[in-house]
C-alpha cells in the first residue's frame, strides 16, 4: 500500500471508530496531546479527556461520515489530509439530518502507527 493510500485509509479507521459508538475507541486515534477543533462545539479540546468528552456527545447523534474531497500531503513523519466531508446523523428520537464541513487531519508517525495530532472541522458557511 502506498503512503498516500495508507493516509487516506486513516479516515476510514476513524469513521469506523465513530460507528462503534465507543468514545474511547475514537479518542485512542488521537495523540495524548492532540488538539481537536470540533465541528459542533466552540470549545477547543487539548487532551484525551477533553477529546473523549466531545465524542461522548457527538457519537450520541449516530454520525456516519464520507469524504467529498481529500487532499493528502506527506512530509516525512507528518501527514496532512484536508478537504470536505459530509456527515449523516440519525439521533434517536429526532429527525435525521446531514452536515457538510471542511476538515484538516494532521497525523504524526509514532514509530508503529499514525496518530492524529491536530483535527480541525468547521461547518461550511455558504449555503
Amino acid at each position: 500500500m502506498s503512503q498516500q493510500a495508507e493516509v487516506a485509509a486513516l479516515f476510514d479507521t476513524w469513521n469506523q471508530a465513530l460507528q462503534s459508538g465507543d468514545p474511547d475507541q475514537v479518542t485512542a486515534l488521537y495523540a495524548f496531546n492532540g488538539i481537536l477543533l470540533p465541528t459542533v462545539s466552540n470549545q477547543v479540546r487539548h487532551n484525551h479527556s477533553e477529546i473523549r468528552d466531545y465524542f461522548v456527545h457527538f457519537l450520541a447523534k449516530k454520525p456516519q461520515g464520507k469524504i467529498d474531497e481529500s487532499n493528502i500531503r506527506i512530509f516525512n513523519d507528518i501527514a496532512i489530509n484536508s478537504g470536505v466531508y459530509t456527515f449523516n446523523f440519525a439521533p434517536p428520537g429526532e429527525a435525521a439530518f446531514a452536515a457538510t464541513a471542511r476538515f484538516t487531519f494532521v497525523y504524526r508517525w509514532q514509530g508503529d502507527r499514525w496518530q492524529i495530532v491536530e483535527h480541525h472541522s468547521s461547518l461550511m458557511s455558504e449555503k
